[in-house]
């Protein structure tokens, strides 16, 4: 079995490195917070202190950290993962990411004799922890050949895009697009039925069993009807990916009235305090409504 390191241990993170732990691989993890590398451990796998010391021990290096600032820290900051791979090694990038930054990355890795894919994932946190979630990935022949069966191991649809870095990230931009816009919309939805004096549990029932129904409908209304803003995906999350979406249109002179719309109201909730709430809590920015309560 391959020895292969996890850095970023979140709610994906987490959940993958399971996943390569039931799978029967070496699993080193590695996390920024203090302890929680150490608790995944506790069950089987190998905490590390550093990316680095992290790289030198594994062939497969996959990052499942925030964003792309994150990322390149992890990668080229101090105590760096790029720096201890051993040559022919496979960093897989996980991370929703500008595509053009994803492209550079594979390019400056490769000038050291790195292999890398571009490899976002897609599905939340429970999919993440049954191995069931989805990656869209773009690469090198040799990089799949490296690192195929972890992929197969932590998601039951891998998608290869192109052989090249940058599909992979073009194509979960937009899975994003559409993923704002539809908790956007769920969220309005739900607003304006409270507004309307209409039972919240009543619309969710029928709506979940009608035509306007999401599948972003039915997850994240549920959490507004049991009041729980715990982040499985933060607010801010939805910030940063839909100003990826709009920064991507915006360089083609590509319109996305929708995904700007959505944008706005994500950045509205932030701004009024809710970033790192879970993103349902974008309901809260509409004026006159009351939301159900946990001790309703």
């Amino acid at each position: 079995m391959t020895t292969v390191g996890l850095i970023g241990l979140g709610a994906m993170g987490s959940g993958m490195a399971g996943s390569l732990r039931r799978a029967g691989h070496q699993v080193r993890v590695c996390d920024a917070r203090p302890g929680v590398a150490e608790a995944f451990a506790a069950e089987g796998g190998v905490a590390c202190a550093t990316p680095a010391e992290l790289a030198r021990q594994c062939d497969v290096v996959v990052s499942v950290v925030v964003n792309a600032q994150q990322t390149e820290a992890v990668l080229h900051g101090e105590h760096g993962a790029a720096a201890a791979m051993k040559p022919g090694s496979v960093f897989v990038m996980c991370s929703t990411v500008d595509p053009n930054w994803s492209v550079a990355q594979e390019a400056r890795l490769e000038a050291m004799g790195l292999l890398y894919l571009d490899a976002p994932i897609s599905g939340g946190a429970a999919k993440a922890a049954s191995g069931q979630m989805t990656m869209m990935t773009a690469g090198k022949p040799a990089a799949y050949e490296r690192c195929g069966a972890l992929l197969d191991a932590m998601a039951a649809k891998v998608y290869r895009l192109g052989d090249r870095a940058g599909n992979g990230s073009k194509v979960k931009i937009i899975n994003q697009l559409l993923a704002g816009v539809h908790i956007a919309a769920a969220a309005e939805a739900m607003a304006l039925g409270l507004r309307e004096g209409v039972d919240a549990n009543a619309l969710y029932e029928v709506i979940t069993h009608s035509a306007g129904n999401s599948w972003m409908f039915e997850n994240r209304m549920a959490h507004v009807l049991a009041a729980d803003y715990t982040p499985l995906s933060a607010v801010d999350i939805f910030v940063k990916d839909l100003g990826l979406v709009l920064d991507t249109a915006r360089a083609s002179k590509f319109p996305l009235p929708l995904a700007s719309t959505a944008h706005q109201m994500f950045m509205q909730a932030s701004t009024a305090g809710h970033g790192r709430e879970d993103d349902a809590a974008v309901i809260k920015i509409f004026p006159g409504i009351t939301l159900p309560s946990r001790d309703a």
